[in-house]
C-alpha cells in the first residue's frame, strides 16, 4: 500500500468545500482545510504508485476550485 500527503492550493474561499468534496473520494483517508501556503492537506492511499497517480490526476484534480496540487508519497526507511 502506498500512502501520500497531497498539498492543495485552492481559489480564495474554496478550501472548506474542496476539503469536504475530496474527503468523499475513495482512497482519501483524511482531508482538512488549513492555513499557510496550502489550503487543504489530504492523506490518501492506493495499492501502487500508478494507482496513486490516477487517484490524484483523475479524481482529486477534477474537484472544482483547485488551482494546484503537490503529491508527497510517504517513504519508510
Amino acid at each position: 500500500m502506498v500512502h501520500a500527503y497531497i498539498l492543495i492550493q485552492t481559489e480564495v474561499g474554496k478550501s472548506a468545500s474542496v476539503a469536504k468534496e475530496i474527503e468523499q473520494i475513495p482512497g482519501v483517508t483524511q482531508a482538512e482545510d488549513v492555513t499557510g501556503p496550502y489550503d487543504v492537506i489530504v492523506r490518501a492511499e492506493a495499492s501502487s504508485v500508478d494507482d496513486l497517480g490516477k487517484l490524484v490526476m483523475a479524481r482529486v484534480q477534477a474537484v472544482e476550485g483547485i488551482t494546484r496540487t503537490l503529491t508527497c508519497p510517504v517513504v519508510h526507511f
